[in-house]
């Protein structure tokens, strides 16, 4: 006679089992969790009933009326999808190919020699979050030392992707919140003193959150300081001619440090530069020594990939690589950055302009000497609470504002709020 599986575990005389409170007892000793920073502050912008109010908190690119931007050549590219009548079958595990060429070939340039020797591995990730998770499981696994270095601050989002991957998260000094520009000196001093055979990760430009860029010949200190003391560097792309409006320009960085024979590590998005923010469209390279060893790592990369979404979605990656692969289209598409980065570049003048007017006397120089989508406004915490509860400015507490959300219709206030909160 079969026995069921309650007669085996249960005493005959035992109090019969109560499936519902075993079944809540599951995740009950699990605590609630903190709300995002960047979303908590969208929430009270929404329940603001001011008609002044202002959202400088969202990362994404506005137009001048405050509105979500599609660019028009990457309309123009779902077009030529569509009418290709493409099937909706899976992609390989790394990715669209014309899209992991192009890609490779926009960061490194196309005439670079790396590219030539079969040297990169490129795969499609998805957008900049899920290129740096393939990135930090991959060092998780093969990285002799665990030990990885943030630039201090860092992407909020760093931090849990690395230690998620196995590794240890430490930090290297950055910002100088004396002069809201680089720290090259701590910066120098600290990479100098980092344990060989530890990776590095720099913002390739526009650096989230403080829009602080070390100059050309910083840069190239900090090539030699890696060289000289062994370690890797990984580079996070995340706005590759949204920064200056010059795709070369900005990847000056990369491009010098693998011309100095740096095996770089690369996450890019396409989230910023082609406003392709729900599409999810990245990459992520590792730099080999040779084609041979590229071949190995890309096995391995497939074996990371597999269990964790098996391959990548196709739709946002047929639409980069149409746009990126289409001469015309691709003019089209510069022109287009370009224009958004001039507007954001724009934006930092007329603030700063228009705190002068105001009767502000604090240098405020830093507004146009940083660069890219965010701006690290030296606010101090109680005044950024200020900024909220009197003149309805949502930011984040550490003063950080994406200029993106500010348009020739609510710069004015702005000033007006900062210099109210600053004088």
């Amino acid at each position: 006679m079969l026995k069921t599986v309650s007669s085996i575990l249960v005493p005959k005389n035992a109090a019969p089992l109560n499936c519902s409170r075993l079944a809540s007892a599951w995740w009950g000793n699990i605590e609630m969790g903190p709300p995002d920073a960047i979303l908590g502050v969208t929430e009270a912008f929404k329940r603001d009933t001011n008609s002044k109010k202002i959202n400088l908190g969202v990362g994404a690119y506005r137009d001048d009326v405050g509105k979500p931007y599609v660019l028009p050549s990457v309309r123009k590219a779902e077009a030529m999808v569509a009418e290709q009548n493409l099937d909706k079958e899976y992609l390989g595990i790394t990715g669209l190919p014309a899209f992991t060429k192009a890609s490779a070939e926009l960061a490194f340039d196309s005439n670079s020699q790396m590219l030539k020797d079969s040297r990169n591995v490129t795969v499609q990730g998805i957008s900049g979050t899920g290129s740096l998770t393939i990135g930090s499981y991959f060092l998780g696994k093969f990285g002799g030392v665990k030990e990885i270095y943030l630039p201090t601050p860092s992407w909020g989002n760093h931090t849990p992707i690395f230690k998620n991957g196995g590794l240890h998260v430490n930090s290297y000094r950055y910002y100088d919140p004396s002069t809201c520009g680089f720290d090259a000196n701590g910066a120098f001093e600290d990479l100098n003193a980092i344990p060989a055979g530890s990776i590095v990760v720099f913002h390739a430009c526009a650096h989230n959150p403080t829009g602080v860029d070390p100059k050309p010949e910083q840069w190239k200190e900090m090539s030699e300081i890696c060289s000289k003391r062994g370690l890797l560097p990984y580079f996070d792309m995340a706005y590759q001619g949204f920064a200056s409006g010059d795709i070369d320009k900005d990847a000056d960085a990369l491009r010098h440090f693998v011309a100095e024979g740096h095996n770089v590590l690369l996450s890019q998005s396409f989230s910023k530069n082609m406003g392709l923010y729900g599409e999810r469209v990245g990459a992520f390279t590792v730099v080999c020594a040779d084609a041979e060893e590229a071949k190995r790592v890309e096995s391995q990369l497939k074996i990371i990939i597999r269990p964790m979404y098996s391959n990548p979605p196709c739709n946002g990656a047929r639409i980069a690589s149409t746009i990126l692969n289409d001469a015309g289209l691709r003019a089209e598409w510069l022109g287009e950055v370009k224009g958004m980065a001039d507007r954001i570049i724009s934006m930092r003048t007329q603030l700063k302009d228009t705190l002068a007017k105001e009767g502000s006397v604090r240098n405020w120089s830093h507004i146009t000497d940083q660069i890219g989508m965010f701006c690290f406004t030296g606010l101090k915490p109680e005044q950024v609470a200020q900024l909220t509860k009197d003149h309805s400015v949502y930011l984040t507490k550490d003063g950080r504002i994406s200029v993106a959300g500010l348009s020739s219709g609510n710069v004015d206030h702005l000033a007006y709020a900062m210099h109210q909160v600053t004088k």
